[in-house]
C-alpha cells in the first residue's frame, strides 16, 4: 500500500484489544486509511456508521476490527448456534475475501469464524455450526437456507455489517437482506455498519430503517476513475476487436490484466483467442463452477496467469493486487459499472491503465459513462501496427461445458427423432405417425400422436 494512500493515524493509537494489535503488527499494518481513520473511532465508541468509500480503501479491515473489538470486550460467551456478528456480502468472492482477512485478525484470540455461500460445500458449511460461531460471514441465499433450517439464530447478534450495499440492490438481493436484518435484535441493541461505493437514496433508506442514527461518512478520495487511472478509448469495428486486443497486449506487455466482457459467450471467445495466441489466461463467469473459479482466481492472484477474462462477476468484491491494466473489451451498460471495472487497477494508491473498446454494439454506452465520470475519455487512433493477424483460437472447453455455457433457446435444439421430418428417424419400417403413451398431470395415461 503506497504511503500517500494512508493517513498519519496509527492503529496503535486506537483502543484495540492486544490480540488485534499483535495481528496488525504481524501483518505490517501500521497506519489507517482515510475510511478507517474516520469510522473506527466512532465504531469503537459504539456508534453506527454508514460509510461511502471506493473499493480497495480498507473498509473491510475497519468493520472487522470494530466487530472483533466489541466481542473481545464483551462478557458474553460463544454458544452453539448463536453467532454474535453477521456480515453480509453480495458475492461469494467478496465473502471469501472478508473471511480471509478475518482469519488474519483472529490468529491471537479465541474468536471463531464461519462462512456460508452458494454453489459448493453445502454439507461442509453446515457442519461449521456443530461448533460455536462468533462471526458469521456469507451471502444472503445460503444464510437464509440455514436460518430456515433453524441451524442458527440471530437473536443474540451484537454486530451487523452490510458490505457493498448498492451491489445488493443491483443483484436483486435486497428482499433477502431485509429478511435477515429483521431477525436481528433492534438497532438500539447492536452495532450496525453499512458500506457502499455509492450512497444512493435506496441505500440511505436502508440505513435509516435498520440502523440507529447512523453517522454518514463519505470519503471523497482521489477518484480512480479520474485521477490515478490513465484512460483511453478505441473505436474498432466488431471484426477488429480481437486483432486490436492482441496487438495492444503485445505492444504494452502488461504485467497483470483483467479483460472485461459483457456476456459469457464473448468471454469464452476472447479466452480461446488468447490461449491460441500463446497468452495463457484464466476465465471466470457466472457459469464456471465455484471450485474452479476459486482455483483460477488463486492462480491469477499468484501470478501464474497474466490475464483474467471475466464478466462483471469480477468487477466488485475481488482484491487482486497489482493489476496494471484493465481492458473493457465490451463497454458496460452503466457508468457505475465502468468505474467499478477500472477500479480493479490503481488500488491502494497505485497507478493503473484502463483501455476500452467502443465497438459497433456498445458505442452507445459511452455517453452514459462519460456523463457519470464527468470527463471525456481520450480517444486513440487504431493504426495498422496495432491490428495484428491473430492465430486461430483454441477451442479448449469440453463439449458438455460448451453446452452449459450457451444453451440453445427453446425450439432451437436438435429434434428428438433424426432430422425431425415426418417419417424420418421414427423407426425403420414404422409409420411416422406411430402412437406413443404419455402421462398427463393427473397421472392418467393418454395416447398422443407422435
Amino acid at each position: 500500500m503506497s504511503k500517500h494512500h494512508l493517513t498519519e493515524t496509527r492503529f496503535s493509537a486506537l483502543p484495540l484489544d492486544p490480540s488485534l494489535q499483535q495481528a496488525l503488527q504481524q501483518h505490517q499494518l501500521e497506519y489507517c486509511t482515510p475510511i478507517q481513520e474516520k469510522t473506527l473511532p466512532l465504531l469503537l465508541e459504539g456508534r453506527d456508521c454508514a460509510g461511502q468509500a471506493q473499493t480497495g480503501t480498507g473498509k473491510t479491515l475497519a468493520f472487522l476490527l470494530a466487530c472483533m473489538q466489541r466481542l473481545l470486550s464483551s462478557q458474553h460467551k460463544t454458544e452453539l448456534g448463536k453467532p454474535r456478528v453477521l456480515i453480509l456480502a453480495p458475492t461469494r468472492e467478496l465473502a471469501l475475501q472478508i473471511y480471509k482477512d478475518a482469519e488474519k485478525l483472529v490468529e491471537h484470540n479465541h474468536l471463531k469464524l464461519a462462512i456460508c455461500y452458494g454453489g459448493k460445500a453445502y454439507e461442509q458449511q453446515k457442519q461449521q455450526f456443530e461448533q460455536p460461531v462468533d462471526i458469521l460471514i456469507g451471502t444472503p441465499g445460503r444464510l437464509i437456507d440455514f436460518f430456515k433450517q433453524k441451524i442458527y439464530t440471530l437473536k443474540f447478534a451484537q454486530c451487523m455489517v452490510l458490505d457493498e450495499a448498492d451491489r445488493m440492490f443491483d443483484m436483486g438481493f435486497i428482499k433477502d437482506v431485509r429478511f435477515l436484518l429483521r431477525r436481528l435484535p433492534p438497532p438500539q441493541k447492536r452495532l450496525s455498519m453499512l458500506f457502499s461505493a455509492t450512497m444512493a437514496q435506496k441505500v440511505m433508506e436502508l440505513a435509516y430503517e435498520h440502523m440507529n442514527n447512523a453517522e454518514l461518512i463519505k470519503i471523497e478520495a482521489d477518484s480512480p476513475a479520474v485521477e490515478r487511472i490513465d484512460q483511453v478509448m478505441y473505436h474498432p469495428a466488431n471484426q477488429e476487436k480481437i486483432p486490436l486486443l492482441i496487438g495492444l497486449i503485445r505492444k504494452l506487455q502488461p504485467e497483470r490484466s483483467i479483460i472485461f466482457v459483457n456476456t459469457k459467450h464473448a468471454a469464452i471467445r476472447v479466452w480461446e483467442f488468447l490461449m491460441g495466441n500463446d497468452l495463457p489466461a484464466a476465465l471466470i463467469s457466472g457459469d464456471i463452477h465455484q471450485n474452479k473459479r476459486e482455483k483460477l482466481l488463486k492462480k491469477f492472484h499468484d501470478g501464474e496467469y497474466a490475464f483474467l477474462v471475466a464478466t462483471d462477476v469480477a468487477s466488485r468484491g475481488l482484491h487482486i493486487p497489482d493489476v496494471t491494466h484493465v481492458f473493457n473489451y465490451d463497454l458496460p451498460d452503466l457508468g457505475e459499472d465502468y468505474v467499478h471495472r477500472i477500479g480493479r487497477t490503481a488500488r491502494a494508491g497505485k497507478d493503473g491503465h484502463a483501455i476500452s473498446f467502443a465497438c459497433e454494439d456498445y458505442a452507445m454506452n459511452l455517453m452514459d459513462i462519460e456523463s457519470y465520470i464527468e470527463k471525456s475519455i481520450p480517444t486513440e487512433s487504431i493504426t495498422s501496427e496495432l491490428l495484428v493477424k491473430p492465430a486461430p483460437r483454441k477451442k479448449l472447453l469440453k463439449p458438455e461445458d460448451r453446452v452449459r455455457q450457451g444453451r440453445p433457446r427453446q425450439g432451437q435444439g436438435k429434434p428428438r427423432h433424426g432430422k425431425g421430418r415426418q417419417g424420418q428417424g421414427a423407426g425403420k419400417g414404422k409409420p411416422s405417425n406411430r402412437r406413443r403413451r404419455s402421462y398427463n398431470k393427473q397421472g392418467k395415461t393418454a395416447n398422443t400422436t407422435g
